[in-house]
């Protein structure tokens, strides 16, 4: 079982506190640092000092980090030109040495569009489908010939297709609770499926859902990574889950029914009812940034019992 941390720094973090949890990260010896693409804050939060930019900030980690991969849950698909965004992923994976990967998604919070003008169309989710056959696209292109591509929302045509990842491919993330199309969507372009703050029971049907559809496409269904990412509020003591609950503003009796919450050995054995179920990697959804105890805790008392 695979943990990786996930951040929300919409919600209040410069890129110098982003800095310190990637390098604890590192340091803790989990997987990846990753990260939110979002522009507003959610809920009471005042957001200050404000937000920073998903792939900005991963340029910046790429160049301070050695091992951990890094990579987006997820990139808003409204935020970028699909052009543009493979050129700029591309480019953090050389930077980085080939550590990258991409969530990519449709986009959904409509009032961070409106606050900085960036357009919300009303058909997303056919412009991802494009997005994903473009990204991809380009990088697959062979060097020395060019990439085009004539579709409903988006029109390349004889793009050079450059610059070229470090990898030679780079993993690519799809993610969400919709019954038909998401799992189709991850069947045909995805490496991992990853599903956000789902019970067991119901990543479950999902996870299903996403074999099926990718064996309908003629692809083996353990060709896939299948992930989920919780909300993680761990501590040695009830005081001190408490305590960590109430610093980010959550109950701990729903943390517990919706998250991994309570004591160590409470949330290694819920980790194990989702790897139960198909579950090979945990994105921990940690909150308070400033919090670096937390993740030594989750390194020392959950991670070292996962093996």
């Amino acid at each position: 079982m695979d943990l990786r941390i996930f951040t929300e720094p919409q919600q209040g973090a410069d890129y110098e506190t982003l800095l310190a949890v990637a390098r604890a990260t590192e340091e803790l010896g989990f997987d990846a640092f990753f990260r939110s693409d979002h522009y507003l804050s959610m809920g009471s939060g005042d957001g200050l000092p404000g937000p920073t930019d998903a792939w900005i900030t991963l340029a910046g980690l790429a160049r301070e980090t050695k091992r951990i991969r890094l990579g987006t849950l997820m990139t808003a698909g409204t935020f970028r030109l699909p052009g543009v965004l493979a050129i700029q992923v591309a480019q953090v994976d050389r930077m980085s040495g080939g550590r990258v990967e991409l969530g990519l998604g449709a986009g959904w919070f409509e009032e961070e569009h409106k606050a900085y003008g960036i357009p919300f169309p009303k058909e997303r989710f056919g412009r991802l489908e494009e997005q994903l056959a473009i990204v991809t696209g380009l990088w697959e292109t062979e060097v020395g010939k060019t990439f085009s591509h004539h579709g409903k929302y988006y029109q390349l045509t004889d793009s050079p297709a450059l610059p070229k990842p470090a990898q030679s491919r780079v993993p690519v993330l799809i993610g969400g609770h919709g019954a038909s199309r998401t799992p189709r969507l991850a069947a045909r372009y995805a490496d991992e499926f990853n599903i956000p703050f789902a019970s067991a029971e119901d990543s479950e049907r999902q996870f299903g859902r996403v074999r099926a559809a990718a064996e309908a496409a003629g692809r083996a269904a353990d060709d896939l990574v299948y992930s989920n990412a919780l909300v993680v509020c761990v501590g040695k003591s009830d005081a001190e889950v408490a305590r960590r609950a109430a610093a980010i503003g959550r109950e701990v009796d729903e943390l517990k029914a919706n998250g991994l919450a309570g004591s160590p050995a409470e949330v290694v054995d819920k980790i194990g009812r989702y790897e139960a179920i198909g579950s090979s990697r945990v994105y921990l959804q940690v909150l308070d940034l400033e919090d670096l105890d937390h993740l030594e805790l989750i390194s020392a008392r959950v991670q070292s019992q996962l093996g």
